[in-house]
């Protein structure tokens, strides 16, 4: 914890005051400065190790592929101290950039994005996962957004409805059986493996 500075010391003048607040101010200002290039420099620094790493990577893994016939994941489990991940995106920078003069005065992170490549959130709240929908959610979105200009069925053309009745009616059959219930109420079919079966 900081401790607040001696009042005792601080002079009673109210210019010798002003030009002790100018100095300290003056004195912070210069270490902005300094911690700021210093900053500026060790991500240029980054960005070039990185993509001098991903050169290195790149030459190993074809060595690798060659002499031991494609082992490249076990050779970065045991050989890289970082996520298989982090070595992809090294490679990634090393191979879409063969110039590295290219991505002066950029940090990493610009780098990557300037280049397409994915990185992970800032944030510890961004690593959240997002569980990816199942996929008969996604097929049903997707059936939703393609009949959405038809979403008023009774104001299509008649020869356009029946052409969607006899596209979608093998769909409408099994999707009819799935919600179909006994006399207790319960789901009398399920669906498993992408097949309606019925209990």
């Amino acid at each position: 914890m900081k401790t607040l500075p001696d009042t005792s010391t601080e002079p009673t003048d109210p210019r010798q005051q002003v030009q002790q607040a100018a100095l300290e101010i003056n004195r912070l200002h210069a270490e902005v400065v300094r911690l700021t290039t210093e900053s500026r420099q060790l991500l240029e620094s980054a960005v070039a190790v990185a993509w001098q790493t991903g050169q290195l990577l790149l030459a190993e893994k074809k060595r690798v592929r060659q002499t031991s016939g494609g082992a490249w994941g076990l050779w970065l489990e045991h050989n890289f101290k970082g996520t298989p991940r982090t070595a992809q995106r090294y490679m990634w920078l090393a191979e879409s950039e063969p110039d590295i003069s290219q991505l002066q005065g950029l940090s990493l992170r610009q780098a990557y994005f300037r280049l397409g490549i994915a990185t992970e959130p800032k944030s510890p709240r961004g690593n959240m996962r997002v569980r990816p929908l199942p996929q008969h959610s996604c097929l049903a979105g997707r059936l939703l957004v393609e009949l959405g200009p038809c979403a008023d069925i009774r104001r299509l053309p008649p020869e356009q409805r029946e052409a969607y009745r006899q596209d979608l009616r093998p769909l409408y059959q099994r999707l009819q059986a799935l919600f179909e219930t006994d006399a207790a109420g319960a789901i009398t079919t399920r669906l498993t493996a992408g097949h309606l079966t019925n209990r």
